[in-house]
């Protein structure tokens, strides 16, 4: 299963969280499937590339907690219902 989450990059007390699609058995500094956006908790700044992260949803990834708030917060989620209704009327 793949999963949507954080990894920890950046130094100490300066904390930047790079959002990544990695398998779900993996560690959280493991090898990623790809990146899809970042997250800087301290500047409070995101950047997320919609169209991937649309991707791997629709093909049965799980977002964590904190990436859904933050993908939700983005409005990624709305995308998401636009992209499905479309594709059945």
């Amino acid at each position: 299963m793949v999963k949507l989450r954080l990894k920890r990059c950046g130094k100490k007390q300066r904390v930047v969280y790079r959002i990544v699609a990695i398998d779900a058995r993996c560690r959280r500094e493991g090898r990623a499937l790809r990146k899809v956006g970042f997250y800087d908790p301290l500047k409070n700044q995101t950047y997320l590339n919609v169209p991937a992260i649309l991707y791997f949803l629709e093909r049965g990834a799980q977002p964590t907690g904190t990436v859904h708030d933050i993908s939700k917060k983005a409005g990624v989620f709305m995308e998401l219902c636009l992209n499905q209704q479309i594709k059945f009327n």
